[in-house]
């Protein structure tokens, strides 16, 4: 008599695992910073309808324009993260070296074809797009510095980050610093620095290393004063941090605007769309540099409290994927990118209350403008992705 033999069973959580890396729903994937990043994201669209919908001189009379517009940016975006959750961990390696190179390649021809915005050369048009490569810059430098230490230590028992592993971080981060210093980018500069900074902490660099560093950047950037590197605008600006009363209708005026419209919030906000300093358009680059100003004074200290939570769980997620992995390369990219973000959404947020000053970053998922949110959105695809590898099984690693 025949016997029936059963067909091996697949474990539950291994065929949700398998989804996960698939990109599709699963468990596998950290839901809390998932719908962090959705809600911020979801927040900046209805906060950039608000203050574009009635600046006609913006909008050309079309008040849903730029609703539309970042639909689409959140559609691209959405789509470049799956694309990157689905890749399989060994290729997000291999394709690492190319996605510097192209990083670099935009940053030359920022310099060599590129168009001047508020002074700096940071934009490209690129099929009917303006396109800023110092965004993806970011995370090409997070990925590259975390390939160099990963590949170099791994393996290797006993073996910490020395001279040499160290010296080729900064030698990756070095080269787009340089070209973003052209253009002249202050504010992807100093961002790029904490971020630097905070994946050398997390490869194990010497504190020898950590501390000299610091005293570099402040020599440098004393010295670069005295010497007059810097141009008059983003002196004026430093000047009007330390006094905004110095130049209130210069230099100042941005952040003395932006204090008056978050103080206009009070407790519970103005309402949406009803912002007096909104819709008057008193605030400069309010969409984007200075989005979080729409949130204090139509939504109030409870709306921007909320705005703050979300981006504070993003970034407290990212640094738990860092810890949680035992993969090295995911541990420094996974660290890199918390510290991209938090430093970037503490500058932003900072240049609107006045205590940090005024140097055009935008707030991650949250201002307008297709290269910040696709960058975030592939930083975020990267991070599911290490997440589901670490939650997974061995044997199906």
């Amino acid at each position: 008599m025949a016997t029936l033999q059963r067909s091996p069973r697949v474990p539950v959580a291994q065929t949700s695992r398998s989804r996960s890396r698939l990109g599709l729903p699963g468990p596998g994937l950290d839901w809390v910073l998932m719908a962090s990043a959705l809600g911020l994201t979801l927040f900046g669209t209805v906060l950039i309808w608000s203050s574009t919908a009635t600046n006609a001189t913006l909008t050309g009379g079309d008040p849903q324009m730029f609703l539309r517009k970042q639909l689409v940016n959140i559609a691209i975006g959405l789509v470049l993260f799956v694309v990157v959750l689905a890749t399989d961990h060994r290729w997000v390696r291999i394709l690492t070296p190319l996605v510097y190179l192209a990083s670099i390649g935009g940053l030359v021809a920022v310099l060599v074809a590129g168009s001047t915005v508020n002074g700096s050369r940071s934009w490209i048009q690129i099929a009917g797009m303006s396109i800023q490569p110092s965004e993806f810059a970011k995370l090409a430098v997070v990925i590259g510095m975390a390939l160099v230490v990963a590949e170099r230590t791994e393996g290797r028992w006993g073996r910490g980050v020395g001279n040499v592993e160290v010296l080729s971080m900064l030698g990756i981060a070095g080269v787009p610093a340089a070209l973003i210093l052209l253009q002249p980018d202050l504010g992807t500069m100093l961002v790029l620095s904490a971020t630097v900074f905070g994946a050398l902490t997390v490869a194990g660099a010497a504190k020898r290393w950590l501390g000299g560093l610091t005293l570099a950047g402040i020599t440098v950037a004393v010295v670069g004063v005295l010497a007059g590197v810097l141009k008059q605008y983003q002196l004026n600006r430093f000047l009007a941090f330390t006094n905004p009363d110095l130049d209130p209708r210069g230099a100042g005026y941005n952040t003395e605007q932006a204090r008056i419209a978050i103080g206009n919030g009070g407790l519970f906000g103005q309402g949406l769309f009803d912002g007096s300093q909104t819709r008057s358009g008193f605030v400069p680059e309010q969409h984007t540099d200075f989005i979080f100003t729409v949130a204090g004074e139509e939504l109030g200290l409870l709306g921007a409290g909320a705005l703050i939570a979300l981006s504070c769980l993003v970034v407290w997620r990212a640094l738990a994927i860092s810890a949680a992995t035992d993969d090295l390369f995911g541990r420094v990219a996974a660290a890199g990118i918390a510290c991209w973000w938090g430093f970037q959404a503490f500058q932003n947020i900072g240049m609107c209350l006045g205590i940090m000053p005024v140097t055009g970053v935008p707030l991650p998922f949250v201002s307008y403008g297709g290269s910040s949110l696709f960058a975030g959105m592939l930083a975020l695809g990267l991070l599911q992705n290490i997440h589901v590898r670490t939650a997974a099984p061995p044997g199906a690693r």
